[in-house]
């Protein structure tokens, strides 16, 4: 082989390398978050860990709405974004919610040092913030075709409210006719599929049974495909209290953290319910989870999750083995203790 030969060889080669990189360069998922954020300490880990992947390029934070019915929980949910350096993404708020007591930890959001906002927010409370069906209108319509992902990890109130919504000025369609069009997945955590040691079985899963209609209407009506990771896939993959004590020194005060101390501190390692359905809704073909056969969820008038196998049927749900649970674990921790990429402005 010549001097020349060998040149145009290296080139090509580099130029095939080129292209592989980027066609693996990874997508970027509209990502719409619907959460109970100040029931749990796992959506405030959820909403960090959602922060996190889109700085790597993985989602776009096209909205956050909340089935909290306190007015302080769209302000946090504002101050989490802006310490992430994302102030701009749309915050609506339920109305009418099932749980209107403050939670734990939502008061952080009010903590001033020397004067001034510990964490800078500018929506100051929920009953400023637009309504949370308005804004999943809003959002969806702005995106293209079966592209959205929502996780929806509290209640089933907002999603359940947006397939009665009538078209408006934003779009022509019906509720349940722009789901169809626009979302790809709902990444749900709710109900319970498998039996969980000492506890209960059948499980009354806390975000179905708080909103029992609500859940019954979507689990019944949503026309896009579902993927529900039950109470069973938290609870065995406890967030490791070691990595709240040593991973997020790198700023003085952190509201994961700070949440996370509040709700109940470490050595207490939190289950990850919200977590997963997060992961899923972005990474769903990365190897974290197996899924069920195909079928068809139902609700029960008492709140219980049933699940029927049908082949084409539009529900499935997560399954995790010890090795994947290793990895799970792995990411949670790496995702959420990720660093802002853009720190916020007071």
């Amino acid at each position: 082989m010549n001097r020349q030969t060998a040149i145009l060889t290296l080139l090509s080669i580099v130029l095939v390398g080129a292209q592989k990189c980027h066609a693996d360069a990874p997508k970027s998922v509209p990502l719409i978050f619907d959460t109970d954020m100040g029931n749990d300490v796992d959506d405030t880990l959820a909403l960090g860990m959602i922060h996190a992947l889109e700085s790597r390029g993985h989602c776009r934070l096209i909205a956050v709405t909340s089935t909290k019915d306190h007015p302080l929980s769209a302000p946090f949910i504002d101050a989490v974004n802006t310490f992430y350096g994302r102030g701009d993404v749309p915050v609506g708020a339920v109305r009418g919610g099932v749980t209107p007591e403050k939670g734990k930890y939502l008061g952080i959001v009010e903590t001033l040092d020397e004067g001034r906002p510990r964490y800078p927010h500018g929506l100051k409370s929920g009953t400023d913030a637009p309504d949370a069906v308005a804004v999943l209108r809003k959002a969806l319509a702005a995106e293209a075709d079966a592209a959205v992902a929502i996780a929806q990890v509290g209640f089933s109130s907002n999603l359940a409210r947006l397939l009665d919504s009538p078209p408006d000025a934003v779009s022509p369609l019906g509720g349940r006719d722009l789901v169809a069009k626009k979302v790809r997945v709902l990444s749900l955590m709710a109900g319970a599929f498998r039996e969980i040691q000492g506890k209960r079985n059948p499980h009354h899963e806390y975000n179905v049974i708080k909103d029992i209609p609500a859940a019954k209407k979507l689990v019944a009506d949503w026309p896009s495909p579902m993927v529900f990771s039950g109470y069973e896939v938290g609870i065995a993959i406890p967030y490791p209290a070691d990595s709240i004590l040593r991973d997020y020194g790198y700023v003085a005060h952190h509201p994961l953290v700070e949440s996370y101390v509040i709700y109940n501190p470490p050595p207490h390692c939190r289950p990850t319910w919200d977590l997963t359905s997060v992961l899923y809704a972005v990474w769903p073909d990365r190897g974290y989870f197996n899924l069920s056969p195909t079928g068809r969820a139902t609700v029960t008038d008492d709140g219980v999750t049933q699940f029927q196998p049908a082949d084409g049927g539009p529900h499935r749900y997560l399954v995790v083995s010890p090795e994947q649970i290793t990895r799970i674990t792995e990411a949670f921790v790496q995702l959420c203790s990720q660093p802002p990429t853009q720190r916020p402005q007071p």
